[in-house]
């Protein structure tokens, strides 16, 4: 079996926001690579090759008046979008695209067998980006968009979708609420923006069960957040059977983040790479393409990044220390027969 991880990692997605004063800025995607750089993590990953969504692959989650609204609003120099609290620059359909794509790619890669599993470090993030709507940084859903193109391309029948942001994904939510084909699964401060993910909030129609909320107040952490996942979206997995795990990778559920009151450590998110390897691992052949939402401290998302990263790899739980350095334990990769 495949035991390789890959990354996508494609500097294009720093020209979004630019030059601008925001907390969803460029230095994020510089502070993931450094934390895996520092962590001694690059050099066992394979690379992703980036490259831009086509038009047609974002109407698989969008539509397309929303679409031309988008690119309108960029090409115009508008500094929002119309949308909605997206801020913009001149290039920002172009990183989002990039994204959008490299996270395609990242999917082929990991169901075709080249990787077993995959971490994307995009920006800007996606999962509040509804079917006609672009919010809260977001302009395309990543994550929406891999599980439809596992489906329509590669036969992936379901797809489960967990997003650990410390803000509810209700982009994801929404494309996917009717849907029994794609199961989402939701962590988040409660209450925080943008003021969905109810516990009530259960799927619609044929989707009625598919989604599964935990609103928790802040201050919560490992025993709140991995204690839901431990028992009840474990056995609602195997209940389920996905073809595919994709993770919305949001650290700003880690202690000290700006944007949330969360108190996840590091080991804490390298638990819940396990546990989400682990249904991967059970249904899905040990598939799991991972993507950052998330996370607005420098430090903390260099450190947290690289403790997921290392899950991916199958390296020992890293040792949470309080200056946000992560130091892995030395020991060799797990490797399948």
């Amino acid at each position: 079996m495949v035991a390789a991880t890959a990354l996508l990692a494609d500097s294009a997605v720093r020209e979004h926001l630019a030059g601008r004063e925001h907390l969803e800025r460029p230095e994020r995607y510089d502070a993931v690579v450094e934390g895996l750089e520092e962590a001694g993590l690059l050099p066992r990953l394979l690379r992703v090759e980036p490259r831009a969504a086509t038009v047609e692959e974002l109407l698989l989650c969008h539509t397309g008046e929303y679409l031309r609204t988008a690119k309108h609003d960029v090409d115009s120099g508008r500094r929002r979008m119309s949308t909605g609290d997206t801020d913009l620059t001149r290039s920002s359909w172009d990183a989002a695209a990039r994204a959008a794509g490299g996270v395609l790619n990242a999917v082929d890669a990991v169901v075709s067998g080249q990787a077993r599993n995959a971490f994307c470090a995009v920006r800007p993030p996606g999962h509040h980006a509804t079917a006609s709507r672009g919010m809260g940084f977001c302009l395309f859903n990543n994550a929406a968009l891999a599980a439809r193109h596992a489906q329509r391309r590669h036969g992936i029948e379901r797809v489960l979708i967990v997003d650990w942001d410390v803000h509810h994904g209700n982009g994801t939510q929404e494309i996917f609420y009717s849907d029994a084909s794609v199961f989402y699964c939701s962590t988040h401060q409660w209450p925080l923006y943008p003021g969905t993910g109810r516990g009530d909030e259960t799927g619609d129609g044929a989707g009625l069960g598919a989604t599964l909320n935990f609103p928790f107040p802040a201050g919560s952490g490992r025993a709140e957040i991995l204690g839901a996942v431990e028992r009840t979206l474990l056995p609602a997995a195997d209940r389920f059977r996905p073809g595919l795990v994709v993770i919305s990778a949001g650290f700003d559920s880690r202690r000290g983040d700006p944007l949330g009151r969360f108190t996840l450590t590091d080991g804490d998110f390298a638990d819940l790479t396990s546990r989400m390897m682990e249904i991967a691992d059970r249904h899905a052949g040990g598939r799991v393409v991972s993507l950052l939402e998330g996370g607005y401290s420098l430090d903390g998302l260099r450190s947290a990044a690289a403790a997921h990263v290392a899950a991916l790899l199958g390296l020992p739980r890293p040792v949470d220390r309080l200056d946000h350095r992560v130091q892995f334990p030395l020991a060799q990769p797990h490797v399948d027969a």
